[in-house]
């Protein structure tokens, strides 16, 4: 029979597993609404404007919407696409530390 001290560590060692499972491929999503006539905003009209992917080897995949540009080939919406890198910095940055925080949690349960 399974002791009381190994199912705490068989449930932390599940917990651990979704959160590295969940780490390992980031999405970070921006969007957009527009704003009607009498300055109303409908969030449930939100619009995917561009989307990043970034798994925990390395890979990516970037998204972004472009227009024609007036000499010739296209053009990205730059303020747009300055908001979205923010997004992608932020969540790189929290996922850093989330599993930071898990290599400190697993270092500390080894001593």
């Amino acid at each position: 029979m399974a002791t009381e001290l190994e199912n705490s560590i068989r449930n932390a060692a599940e917990k651990i597993t979704r959160y590295v499972a969940d780490a390992a491929e980031m999405k970070v999503e921006t969007s957009y609404v527009q704003v009607g006539a009498n300055g109303e905003t409908d969030f449930t009209q939100a619009r995917p404007a561009a989307r990043t992917i970034v798994k925990l080897d390395g890979d990516s995949q970037a998204i972004v919407p472009v227009r024609p540009a007036q000499s010739g080939g296209f053009e990205v919406d730059a303020s747009l696409f300055d908001i979205h890198e923010r997004n992608v910095a932020t969540t790189i940055e929290y996922r850093a530390r989330i599993l930071n925080a898990l290599l400190s949690l697993l270092q500390t349960r080894n001593r």
